[in-house]
């Protein structure tokens, strides 16, 4: 599209606390409540949604970046969203207070979606990421951090329980002592302790632009065999679920479903005729 003094920009829709931008083969989705740190809403995930339906509706579409408005990239859920206005009684708040139905309906079915996504995912971790709010990070296949950026267990502060996936993502990123330890104190994880203990991808050097990078490897992924990639994902993340007879066999079916794609006729073509593969996600 072209603005009215003549520059061009990327096609963006603007949405009050989600922003969609394509740039080519990469959907760029922005968490946009910076001055509530990007905290969760229900609008917030039902505009996530959108964005991210349209991201796969868009068969040009290869790669995804989410990051944060601001100077977070997102703090959990707003707690402004529960009820906690004076009832009758302690048993009526704790029926309206009750967070089991905001877990179902919005941050259960946020994880399963950036999961099932068709294409990579990458989170451009700009600021803090508390409660839910990593664990949409960890949602995502790839991550790349600002060096100023935090990760943050903070449920048990408030009595709760790490959800939006956390209590599965800690463990299998983390072990079990490290896991433990977040989740229990509470204690804030800096960017590049979260890259050596395994949480994230990268952490970029100081005075480097973390969505640069990100899109970066954005562009790397959109150029890449897309179903090979995301069938690595599933693969990788439901192996501690499997025997290692039952991953042997999961990957004999994998791999024949993959050579039934264009891609890897193209890539052992290109690999036998010695010039770059042409993939087309296909």
């Amino acid at each position: 599209k072209q603005s009215k003094k003549g520059h061009i920009h990327m096609n963006t829709i603007a949405t009050s606390t989600v922003l969609y931008a394509d740039q080519g083969a990469i959907a760029i989705v922005t968490l946009n409540r910076p001055d509530a740190l990007n905290s969760f809403t229900r609008q917030m995930h039902t505009e996530l949604w959108a964005a991210l339906d349209k991201a796969e509706a868009n068969t040009s579409i290869r790669a995804l970046v989410l990051t944060g408005a601001g100077r977070a990239f997102c703090a959990g859920a707003d707690l402004a969203e529960f009820d906690f206005a004076p009832g009758p009684n302690v048993e009526d708040l704790m029926r309206r207070a009750d967070p089991g139905p905001v877990i179902e309906q919005l941050f259960n079915p946020t994880a399963r979606r950036l999961q099932s996504l068709r294409m990579p995912t990458i989170a451009a971790v700009n600021g803090v990421a508390a409660g839910a709010g990593a664990s949409v990070v960890m949602s995502c296949d790839m991550a790349i951090a600002a060096p100023a950026a935090s990760f943050i267990q903070a449920f048990s502060k408030i009595g709760l329980i790490p959800d939006a996936g956390g209590s599965w993502f800690l463990p299998q990123r983390l072990g079990l002592a490290r896991a433990m330890g977040l989740a229990l104190t509470g204690d804030k994880l800096t960017a590049a302790q979260a890259k050596e203990w395994g949480m994230i991808w990268d952490v970029v050097k100081e005075g480097e632009d973390c969505m640069a990078a990100a899109t970066a490897l954005a562009e790397r992924l959109a150029a890449m065999p897309t179903k090979a990639m995301v069938a690595t994902r599933h693969l990788l993340r439901e192996a501690s679920t499997r025997t290692l007879n039952q991953q042997l066999d999961a990957e004999r079916d994998t791999q024949s479903a993959m050579g039934h794609t264009h891609d890897y006729i193209e890539g052992v073509m290109a690999f036998k005729e010695k010039r770059p593969a042409k993939f087309r996600g296909a």
